[in-house]
């Protein structure tokens, strides 16, 4: 038993490692799978067009399907043509491309796993290059070969009157031409994942302890939220049904109202002056009365927030609304002038 729980321990720690692992695996196989069984190459004029389509169609596919199975995608779209006020700022495009980009370089693992998968296999690459009409691609695959090499070359993955020496040189040049692609294809998308997380890692904000800490946080909240809204959400249409059944009035139940949604709905970006590691941890941090999401901590505004005997935040007026005690304090104190904030925090404890 500790055994198993050390193995799912590791598989959650480690679950995006692992996810990326299984992608291409599971690619792979899918592409084993449809060219042994669905791919079959016509041997005619058709043979560019029905290879590019088998090639890219599904990678554009695996692309679409990732970007719909990604909640950040949804969390990125959902309300965005309603917020025409912030839409059109520059620094709210720039985040929201930053957000897109990152839900690109995950939903891509999958159709560039077909793509490189598919060329080291070589099928779809023999009937691409075989039904293409360049003059100088067929001078240099059927070069010190027989006549019918260059007229019949769309019929070299089917039984040909090619001979059988010459087909299968030119369609070994051919493979070999595919993997090597398929393998340049590998090469660059791990050196540009590479070049793309060491960039994000240099700009981080924080320390990579802080951020292997903050990447734990933001998993055990989400399961959290989970678990929570999960539970809210059954009690409170078990509250509704029975109510409905027994027609008597509900009890209270409280909900967060649509504001507070909204605001633990958006993406943070973690500032180094900030002390919040998510949005729900800055909204129940900074929101004085839940039940009135309206009235949160600005000090902006002016207001200042002091610790009461009984050790919860009282409210107080800005320092302006009291000018002359604050003028009388100022005008009468030490001569060495004592700090504006022992006096902001005299006039805060005088009573009204």
């Amino acid at each position: 038993m500790d055994k198993f729980k050390v193995v799912m321990n590791l598989l959650q720690k480690r679950q995006t490692t692992i996810g990326f692992g299984a992608i291409p695996l599971l690619t792979a196989g899918a592409e084993h799978a449809f060219s042994n069984f669905a791919f079959r190459c016509p041997c005619s004029e058709w043979n560019f067009l029905y290879g590019t389509v088998s090639l890219l169609v599904p990678a554009t596919a695996l692309l679409i399907l990732g970007y719909m199975l990604s909640n950040k995608t949804w969390k990125l779209f959902t309300g965005l043509c309603l917020k025409k006020s912030k839409l059109f700022r520059f620094k709210y495009l720039c985040g929201c491309l930053t957000v897109f980009t990152q839900i690109t370089m995950t939903a891509m693992v999958a159709p560039v796993s077909w793509i490189a998968i598919a060329l080291l296999n070589g099928v779809y690459f023999e009937c691409i290059v075989t039904g293409t009409n360049i003059t100088q691609l067929k001078s240099f695959l059927c070069s010190d070969k027989s006549e019918s090499c260059k007229t019949e070359l769309y019929r070299l993955p089917c039984k040909t009157s090619i001979p059988s020496a010459d087909r299968e040189a030119v369609l070994t040049t051919i493979r070999a031409q595919s993997q090597i692609l398929g393998w340049l294809v590998i090469a660059s998308i791990m050196l540009f994942s590479l070049l793309f997380t060491c960039m994000a890692r240099c700009n981080s904000p924080v320390s990579y302890l802080q951020l292997k800490f903050w990447k734990t946080y933001s998993q055990k909240e989400n399961n959290f939220f989970d678990k929570y809204a999960t539970e809210h959400a059954e009690k409170l249409a078990e509250r509704n049904i029975k109510s409905f059944f027994e027609l008597s009035t509900p009890a209270p139940q409280p909900t967060p109202p649509k504001i507070a949604w909204e605001k633990v709905s958006s993406f943070y970006k973690f500032r180094t002056m900030d002390k919040y590691y998510s949005t729900v941890h800055k909204y129940v941090e900074t929101c004085r009365n839940p039940e009135n999401p309206m009235r949160v901590l600005s000090t902006k505004s002016g207001a200042k927030v002091l610790r009461g005997n009984n050790g919860f935040l009282q409210d107080h007026p800005p320092f302006s609304v009291r000018p002359k005690i604050h003028h009388r304090l100022w005008l009468h104190g030490h001569p060495h002038h004592r700090r504006r904030e022992d006096l902001l925090h005299g006039v805060l404890q005088l009573p009204v």
